[in-house]
């Protein structure tokens, strides 16, 4: 079975801190994040838990990063469109995956 993989950009409670990522299992990769599976990670320190953008970035997993790589030089009124345009009200999207 081929892997499939996901960029990802999760936001704190009051949606001011982000975080972007790739994952092949994006339930999996979130609820690691919920819990703070790694609690000295960036999102764990700001509570950066709330997914709130993902979008399929195919199954060659340098096209994933390269993506990741491209969103995390937009400037932050871009990343806020990016997530504007599929959640509009910046909601928690990972009760969705299920």
């Amino acid at each position: 079975m081929e892997k499939h993989f996901f960029v990802y950009i999760l936001a704190n409670k009051t949606n001011v801190a982000t975080y972007i990522g790739v994952t092949s299992n994006l339930p999996a990769r979130i609820y690691e994040h919920k819990n703070h599976m790694d609690p000295n990670s960036f999102t764990a320190k700001y509570n950066i838990t709330k997914l709130v953008y993902y979008e399929e970035a195919g199954s060659d997993p340098l096209i994933a990063f390269e993506r990741e790589k491209q969103l995390k030089g937009w400037t932050r009124a871009k990343k806020n469109a990016l997530i504007h345009s599929m959640n509009p009200t910046w909601s928690d999207l990972y009760e969705s995956l299920f």
